[in-house]
């Protein structure tokens, strides 16, 4: 059986920090505590917040528990670190042979 692939891209990472730009949560900024490719979705902290209610158990407290819920990558964009405006992102090559992502706006390389 194939493995289902997902329809979008994504090069978004964990630790970048982005915006929402659409959804109820719109205009939020937070970094990405994590991708989940299957899902086309990522965690953003305090953004999307959700509240379960927890039963005890033997190592837990029961309760009222506040957590992240997964947006789509579609409602989210990468923050320029140049402008601080939300930024689409390109590749480039560089001469030394890596290959970067870089924030369209401005041309700012975002990985290190």
């Amino acid at each position: 059986m194939a493995e289902h692939k997902s329809d979008f891209s994504t090069d978004l990472k964990k630790g970048d920090t982005v915006i929402v730009v659409a959804g109820k949560d719109k205009g939020k900024q937070g970094q990405i505590l994590q991708v989940l490719g299957k899902k086309s979705s990522v965690l953003v902290e305090k953004v999307n917040m959700i509240k379960r209610h927890t039963k005890p158990a033997q190592n837990r407290e029961g309760g009222i528990v506040e957590k992240e819920a997964p947006i789509h990558i579609s409602n989210v964009m990468i923050v320029d670190p140049a402008t601080g405006k939300a930024t689409r992102i390109k590749k480039k090559n560089l001469e030394d042979g890596r290959k970067v992502r870089v924030a369209a706006g401005s041309g700012e390389v975002l990985d290190k």
